[in-house]
Formats: C-alpha cells, structure tokens, sequence
C-alpha cells in the first residue's frame, strides 16, 4: 500500500524531512500491516527490507544454544528492526512477530539512499538507533550469561586467600594427619630414648608450646577458607536463582503458546461446526 505522507510526519527519524522530501520518499516506500501474532520475518529469510515502526507492537527474538525463545528487542514507534541484514544484504538473524494490529513502512538499500542524499542528518538518527539496540543486545547478553562460580572467586582472590585455601585443604588431609602423627612419635620416641639428654623431657612443654602456636595460627587460617567457601555457596545460590527464573519465565512463555494453541483450536471447530450446520 502506497505510504501516506502524513504518516511519514509522524515518525521521528522522518520529521525533519520538508514536505518536498517527504512526498519522494512516501512514493518509494510501503506501508504494510500485520495482523496480531503475524509474522513479519523469521530467522534466515533474506534481509532485503527493513521496517520502521508506527503503530502497534513488535518482537524481536532468537533461539539461543539451549533451544530457548529469547526475546531481543521490542522497538518502539519511529524505531527500525531488520536494519543491520538490510544494509549488509543477508538473512535475518531474529525473528519479527507483530504482537498486535501493527502498521509499519517498509524500506530497502534504494530508499534509504535517497533519503541519506537528500537529508544527510537521518543518518545519524539511523545510528542511534541501531546503537541502542546494540547496547540492548549486549545488556541481555550480560543478564543471561550463567557463569562458574569457581571462576568468578578466583579471578577476585587475593595472595592470602590462596595460601589459606592450600592451608585449609592440606590440614584436613590424610596425608597431614599421618605425616604429624609420624613427627609427634618421632618426636616423643626420641626425647624417652634420651632421657637426661634429651633437649625436651615428658611431659614435653617445648612441644606443648609449638602444637598450641600451630593451633592459633592455623584456626584463623581454616576459618578465611571456610569464609571463602560461603562466598561460593552464595554465589552459587545466586546464579540457581538466576536459571530458575529464567526457567520459570520460559515455562510460562510455553504456557501461553499452549494457551494460543488451544483458542485457535477452538477457532477451527468453530468453524467447521459452522461450515457443517449449512
């Protein structure tokens, strides 16, 4: 359908156009209209035009490694989509669904040259634009990224933190209970044998006194690597609580698809009941 200048009039992009430049563009471009839940494009369909919204509501979304919907941007009215695949001549990377009545122009690489010859300034305007979803994009991008906790505990760890961690981990190993055990009867065994000669006679005060400094020093030491291993469990915890939100919105996603399926079922035994009475 040709493209009313008016309405051109009333999408920012276009608004410094005079009305000279406004009626050539509204005679190269089309206005199209998609029912709710229609598709506009869908993810490998060739880029050759771009929309720019006017009224209604679209999604744009993609299917990440896990199989799952994700829903990338909802451009606002004066906004383009399908702008980056236009300009680059190749296949949509994301999906467009109208979620209402939607009206939207129309525009290819030929009309959008025109218009960058006759008001160099819209291309800074398209620029914006395609900023703002790219910082949208790399906004969802840090929100869905589920990382190790491990990873993020080591890459803020300190010096000391390492030390208690090795610290904490050999002291609670089989290997540092038989070897102290072998050095306290080692220890004692020699001191017996030696009896007037012997540098720390029973009941052993030297060794009391070095058992009771290791002891100050390495319960510190095990509580910073306990410490350290509640910061992972919390973080742990986060992280769940982050996949099975996202889960639970992807539950209810289906459970609207579901929904939708089931109406328009109904739609079509409607109407065959329909068809059927006449």
């Amino acid at each position: 359908m040709a493209c009313n200048p008016e309405i051109l009039r009333q999408v920012p992009l276009f608004a410094l156009l005079d009305d000279e430049e406004t009626c050539v563009l509204a005679g190269q471009v089309e206005v199209k209209k998609f029912a709710a839940r229609q598709r506009i494009y869908k993810i490998g369909d060739a880029g050759g035009q771009a929309y720019v919204m006017v009224s209604g509501s679209v999604r744009l979304s993609t299917i990440d490694e896990d199989h799952q919907e994700v829903i990338v941007d909802q451009p606002s009215t004066g906004e383009f989509f399908g702008f980056a695949s236009m300009l680059e001549q190749t296949p949509h990377q994301t999906t467009a669904t109208a979620q209402e009545e939607t009206v939207c122009i129309e525009i290819d690489r030929h009309d959008i040259s025109i218009l960058l010859e006759r008001k160099p300034q819209a291309g800074m305007d398209m620029l914006t634009v395609l900023g703002r979803q790219f910082h949208a994009s790399q906004q969802l991008v840090r929100l869905r990224a589920s990382r190790n906790p491990n990873e993020v505990i080591e890459e803020e760890e300190t010096f000391g933190e390492r030390v208690a961690d090795t610290v904490a981990s050999f002291g609670g190993s089989w290997t540092f209970i038989i070897a102290f055990a072998i050095v306290l009867i080692a220890y004692s065994s020699t001191n017996v044998l030696l009896r007037h000669r012997a540098w720390d006679p029973y009941p052993f005060i030297l060794l009391n006194l070095f058992l009771s400094m290791l002891a100050a020093i390495q319960a510190p030491v095990i509580m910073m690597s306990q410490n350290r291993q509640d910061k992972k469990d919390r973080l742990r915890g986060e992280l769940d609580y982050d996949v099975n939100r996202r889960a639970e919105s992807e539950i209810q996603g289906l459970a609207r698809k579901i929904n939708l399926i089931g109406e328009k079922i109904e739609d079509v035994e409607e109407l065959l009941r329909k068809q059927v009475a006449r």
